[in-house]
């Protein structure tokens, strides 16, 4: 089997970031989003693993290159603009040929992986198997109706009444037979092929649709409050690491990794929290449920709850930071007005008084 990733798309939902960013670069507990689809194949036994990428196609590359750290090989395939999920499987067809394949989309996390639905696409004799997470109102998403032996037997995209409780989560696999259904849809009123049609089309033709419920955690990082949900989900599962440095004057509370050439002085640390490599924690609080990235400076204040991306700066602050993301190269700092709780969301190269 092969790994096909989509790592295209605008992200308009993380805005600002990904004027500049690819949002699946956005790190959860210091490791980009996208990493995680990687591993997800890699452990399921996929070696041979191709990336569709867009605007951002250089970032991507420079974060992943040849898949070689991944115990991978990677490939990379462009698409000119984003034209849907299923124009990426279309433009892919080289890449795949005649072999069955796992489609992921690489803004989707899943924290117990995706091995045994893998195994059981391999070894059955089914045309494609979509993963469903149940939910209490899927209607923003695309929505799966099932038989009683869970075959899949519609799919509706965004339907304006509940019809099933099942949502298409952003993995699927397929066999070869999906190249007729990408051929053979025709763009949607937003001008993109479907990956809904395309499952439809392949119902409709009496192929062998079947879903598999995830039980786990899944997450589509698609917003603020997913990215820093995922990482509590990473962090509540993350063993304690020192390759840093702690004053006498600190104190390490939890399960706290510090990456190499951390310093902490004069701080406290209640885990789960990560802190990066060369990132220096001062005369701080860092509480629980926080994951601060390479090259980074908190010194004279407390955060808490948040995700800080590499070489940013988090300096006087007057109040405490918490339930917020923080990008590239920001700094924060002191200035004029009332102290409160603070709940932020700042883009790459910001500079923000507080």
């Amino acid at each position: 089997m092969k790994g096909l990733i989509l790592s295209g798309g605008k992200g308009t939902r993380l805005r600002p970031f990904t004027y500049t960013g690819a949002k699946q670069l956005v790190p959860v507990a210091n490791k980009p989003v996208l990493f995680y689809a990687i591993e997800d194949l890699v452990e399921a036994g996929i070696r041979e693993i191709g990336i569709v990428v867009g605007d951002t196609g250089e970032q991507v590359r420079a974060a992943v290159g040849d898949g070689a750290r991944f115990g991978a090989r990677v490939s990379y395939i462009e698409q000119d603009a984003p034209r849907g999920i299923a124009h990426g499987i279309k433009i892919a067809r080289d890449f795949i040929g005649g072999d069955k394949f796992v489609l992921f989309l690489g803004d989707n996390f899943i924290r117990d992986g995706i091995a045994p639905q893998v195994a059981a696409f391999r070894d059955q004799t089914m045309n494609a198997q979509i993963i469903l997470y149940r939910m209490s109102d899927p209607g923003a998403m695309g929505v799966a109706v099932l038989d009683g032996d869970r075959r899949v037997t519609q799919v509706i995209e965004k339907p304006k009444q509940f019809v099933s409780p099942y949502a298409v989560i952003g993995i699927y696999m397929f066999d070869s037979n999906v190249f007729e259904a990408v051929n053979a849809i025709q763009p949607s009123a937003r001008g993109e092929l479907e990956i809904t049609d395309t499952i439809q089309y392949l119902i409709d033709h009496k192929f062998n649709v079947r879903a598999h419920l995830l039980e786990g955690w899944w997450i589509d990082t698609g917003k603020m409050s997913d990215i820093l949900e995922a990482n509590r989900l990473v962090l509540d599962v993350l063993d304690s690491k020192n390759e840093g440095q702690v004053d006498a004057a600190s104190r390490i509370e939890g399960r706290v990794v510090l990456q190499k050439g951390a310093v902490v002085v004069n701080s406290t640390i209640r885990g789960p929290a990560i802190i990066g490599e060369r990132t220096r924690i001062e005369n701080a609080f860092v509480g629980p449920y926080t994951s601060i990235h390479h090259d980074c400076i908190v010194r004279n204040c407390e955060i808490e709850h948040s995700v800080v991306l590499e070489s940013s700066q988090i300096v006087d602050a007057p109040a405490r930071v918490a339930d917020s993301l923080i990008g590239r190269n920001v700094q924060v700092g002191r200035a004029d007005g009332h102290t409160k709780t603070l709940r932020m969301m700042i883009g790459d190269f910001s500079k923000v008084g507080l």
